[in-house]
């Protein structure tokens, strides 16, 4: 799942900077909202649309592009759940229970 979604990533991140050299980067994170989306919702034609870790990574990655004041408008779940998905991925980031050894140190 880890190299799934890294390869996801990275795959979207090569789009990244054809958008920030162009001017309007917010209308553009937009239409990358938008795009995305459709993506989604074209690979789950059936059933409710679930976001899978490299979805919700990129909502929020590209919600730091997007005023807040459109966020209603441009992403398919409330702005709390993109702020909720963003704050995940910091402290799963700054989690060191891997470096933690199980039991009493020596």
């Amino acid at each position: 799942m880890i190299v799934s979604l890294l390869y996801k990533v990275t795959r979207k991140l090569l789009t990244v900077p054809l958008v920030l050299l162009r001017r309007g980067t917010a209308k553009d994170a937009e239409l990358l909202v938008l795009r995305h989306e459709i993506a989604v919702l074209r690979r789950q034609l059936t059933g409710p649309v679930r976001f899978e870790p490299a979805d919700r990574f990129w909502f929020a990655v590209l919600s730091a592009l997007i005023p807040r004041r459109h966020w209603l408008k441009v992403f398919p779940v409330a702005p709390g759940t993109v702020l909720a998905w963003h704050r995940r991925f910091i402290a799963a980031k700054w989690d060191y229970t891997a470096r933690r050894g199980t039991g009493r140190p020596p």
